[in-house]
């Protein structure tokens, strides 16, 4: 066979290793690939021999995936890994709930494990174009087991809106499932530690690799300095396109943030990037929306 089909092969076992390094148990895979593979191999006509000693095939070049332990993003520039084909409704109303079974049943951090009311696994549409990512529940999240349910998912919840979708349109999750604990404090949150974000990170990959959204939504500092391994400051990132498991991803503020600073300066540039989304995603913008916060 060519060097290029062993290349081929080489950079399909290496990335399959890697998911398993990571965790991931299920590759979905289309039925049609399934049955083709069970079929006998066509023969193929053995290479001509050449007189010249054929040179040493070298290992082919790492192909570009998120790494295990500090996941960043991609450049814009690279061409992310082929996916793997889209998974039918009921196999991945399977694969889902799967997924949510092990989150609920995970202990891996066990201070957490021991303090959490419920696991926040995540909530919305699986087929959800938009998703939404922030850095783990609160203590109202905690309560309820769902994200973004407090006063600043109130407020996630009207920007959403605002867009024309609902949140049975999109998809909201976290990067951590569990509430960190807060020893000693009857109230209050704490930030989630490096070590945390990348012990329970995987449960997200596979989310997203399920989801498949057409756009990611980083919410907050600590939500982007989790996925994509930056801590130059979400006043800096803002605004500004970054690409995250091959997915164009806008980093912006958290809700909180809105709701200690009013300045309509501040919403303005939430809703810039909300716009920016929009506009990725093909939806319609009214000029209401585009002069929505717009000083008069």
């Amino acid at each position: 066979m060519s060097d290029h089909y062993h290349q081929l092969l080489d950079a399909a076992i290496l990335h399959l290793e890697e998911l398993k390094a990571r965790g991931v148990r299920f590759v979905p895979g289309a039925q049609g690939s399934l049955a083709a593979l069970n079929q006998a191999p066509v023969p193929v006509s053995p290479r001509k021999t050449f007189a010249a000693p054929v040179p040493e095939r070298r290992p082919p070049t790492r192909p570009v995936v998120p790494p295990i332990t500090a996941p960043h993003a991609a450049p814009e520039s690279v061409v992310p890994p082929v996916s793997a084909p889209s998974l039918d409704p009921e196999a991945k109303a399977a694969a889902f709930a799967n997924l949510q079974q092990r989150a609920l049943a995970c202990v891996k951090c066990p201070n957490l494990a021991s303090s959490r009311r419920h696991v926040v696994f995540g909530v919305g549409n699986v087929d959800a174009q938009l998703m939404f990512i922030g850095e783990a529940p609160g203590a109202d999240e905690d309560a309820q087991g769902e994200p973004f349910v407090g006063a600043a998912g109130q407020l996630l919840t009207k920007i959403i809106v605002a867009t024309g979708l609902s949140r049975a349109d999109v998809y909201i999750a976290n990067i951590l499932k569990c509430r960190p604990d807060t020893p000693g404090q009857s109230f209050g949150n704490r930030k989630p530690t490096s070590e945390e974000m990348q012990t329970c990170i995987p449960f997200l990959h596979e989310q997203i690799d399920l989801i498949r959204p057409k756009v990611i939504i980083a919410l907050g500092a600590t939500a982007v300095e989790g996925l994509l391994g930056k801590t130059v400051g979400i006043t800096k990132l803002r605004g500004h396109w970054q690409t995250y498991r091959g997915i164009p991803l806008m980093p912006t503020y958290h809700p909180a943030y809105l709701l200690r600073n009013q300045a309509m300066s501040e919403k303005r540039r939430v809703w810039e990037d909300m716009l920016a989304a929009m506009e990725k995603l093909g939806l319609p913008i009214s000029d209401r929306q585009q002069n929505f916060f717009l000083q008069k």
